[in-house]
């Protein structure tokens, strides 16, 4: 049995999806030891080829599912990787996050009963983001964060089109540093956080009730957890994960009305997830 699942999520998205298989190759975790299933909501020929062709090189061990595209339907594809996983421990990332070569280890390392691990994101520019080339990735030179990326970063924060949050690259090992730094109160930042398999199947898993972006692929799953008493963890710069630019993504009205009923009935257990009532 492998010793964590890595489920990355997807959509239409080779270019970014083929840089993070060559940085998965340069985890310092051993490869033999995680499962990687794509979970792709949709059937995109050119995201089955990339697969294939890295299935065949066998340095990853990756597994793909699929389900027909009939628009933003994501929490129902993580739904089947979750029951499609083989093993007691879920990593989610997004198909656009390039994951730092200790992403791996920094999860599996942190691991605690009862307990989910947020991680946060480097957001990056639209440049540095076109920039990354299978080079960057195999010579780590997309790992390297300066004081000069985060005094850009702070100088351009409010400006449009430009990356923010570039201090969350850095690794901070330090416990001590560690406990004034970071934030007590955690919360689910859906590209970068894991879980134990059970945690999820105790909650019914993702609310398929959600069909559109934002809110229910994190802050849903976050206030149902903590309905079960579930605990927080920050692994904030120890495992970072690096998010290529896109415009950004708009919640959906919808979305925010259904999680305020939810919350509005505190029931953990949803009825449209892994289970269907």
């Amino acid at each position: 049995m492998s010793d964590a699942t890595l489920v990355i999520s997807v959509y239409d998205k080779g270019r970014e999806l083929d840089l993070i298989f060559h940085a998965l190759t340069k985890q310092d975790y051993s490869s033999t030891k995680f499962e990687i299933i794509i979970a792709e909501d949709g059937e995109n020929a050119k995201v089955s080829e990339l697969v294939e062709r890295w299935q065949s090189k066998r340095q990853l061990n990756i597994r793909h599912i699929t389900q027909e595209d009939k628009g933003f339907r994501k929490n129902k594809i993580l739904n089947k990787a979750i029951m499609a996983s083989a093993s007691p421990f879920l990593i989610f990332i997004d198909g656009d996050c390039l994951p730092h070569p200790e992403f791996i280890s920094a999860h599996i390392s942190n691991i605690e009963p009862n307990t989910v691990l947020c991680g946060r994101r480097v957001n990056l520019t639209e440049k540095a983001s076109s920039r990354l080339s299978v080079d960057s990735i195999t010579s780590l030179q997309y790992q390297k964060t300066s004081f000069g990326n985060v005094l850009f970063s702070a100088l351009n924060r409010d400006k449009p089109g430009f990356g923010y949050n570039a201090e969350e690259g850095f690794i901070i090992k330090s416990e001590s540093a560690r406990k004034i730094l970071m934030n007590k109160d955690e919360h689910i930042l859906g590209c970068n956080f894991s879980i134990h398999k059970v945690m999820l199947e105790r909650i019914n898993g993702f609310d398929e009730n959600y069909e559109g972006p934002g809110l229910g692929e994190d802050s849903d799953i976050e206030y149902r957890l903590r309905l079960t008493g579930a605990k927080f963890k920050s692994v904030r710069n120890l495992a970072v994960v690096y998010h290529l630019y896109h415009p950004r993504t708009i919640e959906q009205q919808e979305n925010m009305e259904y999680f305020n009923k939810v919350k509005s009935q505190s029931n953990f257990f949803c009825k449209n997830g892994l289970v269907k009532n």
